[in-house]
């Protein structure tokens, strides 16, 4: 006699790997991945993962689009089930506790440096979206700044898009409007670190 090897919410939705893709998507579903990832994430063969994705695609809750010739996958935040399915694959005060526990981060990461970084901006950088994921303002003669961006990065484990800017530099560029700085500013920005009033001036 076999062993019964599915969970309940696998049994719900057909196959484990099905069932790994929903809840990869509606626990995030601001987020957009592509298929080598979402293999790496969820632990499942790539075969598996692109006839599922085709499965959920031919109903609707997910949807595709393509930055830099690779296609990434996002939950499709206007289909009717859309909300019944982030309520099955997570819990919204649990959402709230990670946004607080990722905000709070910041101010953890930032500790280390705090008498060289005199700013900080975080932004949510779409995959193949133009823009910086952190601009870091401060004083870097000693390259502090940069170790530290390399630390940052490899706790976030992806790479960052990053630049550092004096301050002199910053304040010039956020007067003449430079176009750069323009840019971040209509980019989302997820977390802003001003101890010195530079960035709001």
């Amino acid at each position: 006699m076999s062993k019964e090897t599915n969970t309940p919410i696998e049994k719900l939705f057909g196959s484990k790997t099905r069932a790994k893709l929903l809840q990869l998507f509606f626990e995030n579903p601001e987020k957009s991945f592509y298929v080598r990832e979402m293999t790496r994430v969820i632990d499942e063969q790539i075969n598996s993962v692109r006839r599922e994705l085709l499965n959920l695609e031919s109903i609707g809750v997910i949807k595709n689009e393509t930055f830099d010739n690779k296609v990434y996958y996002s939950a499709n935040n206007k289909h009717p089930f859309c909300h019944a399915l982030v309520e099955i694959f997570s819990k919204k005060i649990d959402l709230v506790q990670e946004k607080d526990i990722r905000e709070n981060s910041w101010e953890e990461y930032c500790r280390p440096v705090k008498n060289y970084l005199k700013g900080l901006i975080v932004t949510n950088r779409l995959p193949g979206q133009d823009g910086i994921d952190l601009l870091i303002i401060g004083n870097d003669k000693t390259k502090k700044l940069t170790r530290w961006a390399e630390v940052i990065e490899k706790k976030q484990g992806k790479p960052i898009n990053y630049v550092i800017l004096s301050t002199d530099d910053f304040i010039y560029r956020r007067n003449v409007r430079d176009r750069f700085i323009l840019d971040i500013f209509e980019m989302e920005i997820t977390k802003i670190i001003d101890p010195e009033k530079i960035i709001k001036e």
